[in-house]
């Protein structure tokens, strides 16, 4: 089958599930039980893709170093407690099982940790349908190029044949230091004027959107 892409690796958060909102307010209530400044809505969702260690200390610079883990904790106890309010954004599941019917290479490349990215999966629809996985603790933080290049090596994919599809400017510039085609999606963390910057060759403003750009151009 024609087609310009065999693998293509979507973030996670902000991308495939609508978790931006609850993202952000775990950061906050993290942030408030340990004492430190509660940030904004936007500073809290900008950091969303990064690494958890690297998402909080941007979170929160002013904070003593030491207190750090417990800030860590503080966000894992909320976000454990309200990860069932997660959904997949509409149209997702259908999406994917196009492309996985078109033979292409399936993968996520997040800043969740292992064991997150693992629960995550296990409780959720599209368990089976990816082909790799590579989280932040096992390789290292976006904007890195560890995640990406790791897995075209697994599948032995050149880097114009992989895309990466992503919601933030962390997982465009991924993709950048990779050398690979990538595309945003405007719904979620990260206010699509910044996506200009990454060269992205399409920006999707809804699942839909991105379903129709991917089996036609994909």
């Amino acid at each position: 089958m024609n087609r310009r892409f065999d693998l293509i690796v979507f973030d996670w958060d902000g991308t495939l599930f609508d978790s931006t909102g609850l993202i952000v307010r775990c950061i906050q209530s993290a942030c408030r039980d340990v004492g430190a400044d509660v940030p904004s809505d936007v500073d809290a969702a900008y950091v969303i893709g990064l690494g958890l260690s690297d998402a909080l200390r941007h979170a929160a610079p002013g904070l003593a170093p030491d207190l750090y883990p417990a800030l860590g904790a503080r966000y894992r106890h909320h976000y454990i407690a309200r990860q069932h309010e997660l959904v997949l954004f509409d149209g997702t599941l259908p999406m994917l099982q196009a492309l996985k019917q078109r033979n292409h290479w399936l993968a996520v490349a997040t800043g969740k940790g292992r064991r997150g990215l693992d629960d995550a999966l296990a409780h959720s629809q599209l368990k089976g349908l990816f082909n790799g996985t590579r989280t932040a603790d096992e390789t290292a933080s976006k904007p890195d190029p560890m995640m990406l290049l790791e897995l075209m090596r697994e599948f032995g994919v050149d880097p114009e044949r992989t895309l990466m599809v992503g919601d933030t400017t962390h997982d465009l510039q991924l993709a950048a230091n990779a050398g690979t085609p990538r595309v945003a999606v405007s719904y979620g963390a990260h206010e699509p004027a910044a996506f200009g910057a990454f060269d992205p060759l399409f920006v999707a403003h809804s699942t839909r959107e991105l379903h129709d750009w991917l089996l036609a151009h994909g």
